[in-house]
């Protein structure tokens, strides 16, 4: 017996009729009488006496219609306030992330998100990728955005979103507009301290095309994507940071992109959970709300490059 087939005999009950409640309900009569003789079978009673095209409700049928109603009457009830629930979200999401989402992409979503939900707050922790892993693994944390996939089988991985490496300089450095990375290497670089995200793809990068990390010019080394900004503005050097994170200096000309003509620097993101939890209501909405902004801040970044 379930909610569904307690509807299907109200319907039946009320309008005494299988073709009636067929009707009401938008089922087929073969559908409507399968979901009865299921009822009659879980309680082993006839709840419906048939003659010809009539049918009498048995003494059974009128002592469980009081009660499904009752039931029924529950159930709606139940779904109400969990409906309610979702509109009225209270409380605070704990949410770990590596610097570009935590920084550059979350503070929108969760603007986004409060409109809606103004009752909710949020905690960001910035860490490196393997940190936020491990504070999920040990269930400190219930939600991550992390910019690497490590080898862990109780850690689910959802594609977040694409990420594009682009290199900066300042206005005012005499570079070309575009080279390739070999010439791009002999300028000097300003780069995020060992263990970033960022850090990592650029020495991944080098490394594929064969380039030596020792033989690069480092003109400095900061502990923070603003930080590396800051010196690239100033003239220090060049450097390759998510393009999310300039999108406000080339949009306004404070920095300038330099293309590279053979190659492409991509990477993603990924919303990690734990394997074994379920997420609690909020959260789980939440998860559904920055799922649907980076598809439209995707569809928005297709737009404006057509």
């Amino acid at each position: 017996m379930d909610i569904h087939q307690l509807r299907i005999f109200k319907a039946v009950f009320k309008n005494k009729s299988f073709s009636k409640a067929s009707k009401e309900l938008n089922l087929t009569q073969p559908t409507i009488s399968n979901h009865i003789r299921a009822l009659e079978d879980d309680f082993a009673c006839k709840l419906f006496d048939r003659l010809g095209r009539s049918i009498i409700p048995t003494r059974e049928a009128e002592v469980l219609y009081s009660h499904a109603l009752e039931i029924i009457g529950k159930a709606d009830a139940l779904k109400e306030a969990i409906g309610q629930i979702k509109k009225d979200l209270t409380g605070q999401l704990i949410i770990g992330a590596s610097t570009i989402p935590g920084i550059y992409l979350l503070p929108y979503m969760m603007a986004v998100f409060q409109k809606k939900y103004p009752s909710v707050s949020f905690q960001i922790l910035i860490s490196d990728s393997g940190k936020i892993v491990e504070s999920v693994l040990k269930q400190e944390l219930l939600l991550g955005i992390v910019g690497a996939k490590l080898d862990n089988e109780q850690i689910s991985y959802t594609l977040f979103i694409e990420d594009e490496l682009i290199v900066i300089s300042s206005p005012s450095l005499p570079v070309s507009n575009k080279m390739t990375l070999k010439e791009l290497v002999k300028f000097p670089m300003v780069l995020r301290e060992e263990g970033s995200g960022t850090r990592k793809e650029t020495e991944n990068i080098l490394e594929n095309k064969r380039i030596s990390f020792s033989n690069i010019k480092i003109a400095g080394i900061f502990g923070s994507t603003d930080a590396v900004k800051q010196a690239v503005k100033a003239g220090l050097g060049v450097s390759i940071l998510s393009r999310y994170s300039v999108t406000d200096e080339l949009k306004y000309r404070i920095l300038k992109e330099i293309k590279l003509s053979d190659l492409q620097m991509k990477r993603n993101f990924y919303i990690i959970t734990h394997k074994k939890r379920t997420l609690p209501g909020t959260y789980n909405i939440f998860l559904k709300h920055i799922l649907a902004e980076s598809k439209s801040m995707v569809s928005q970044k297709i737009k404006q490059s057509t």
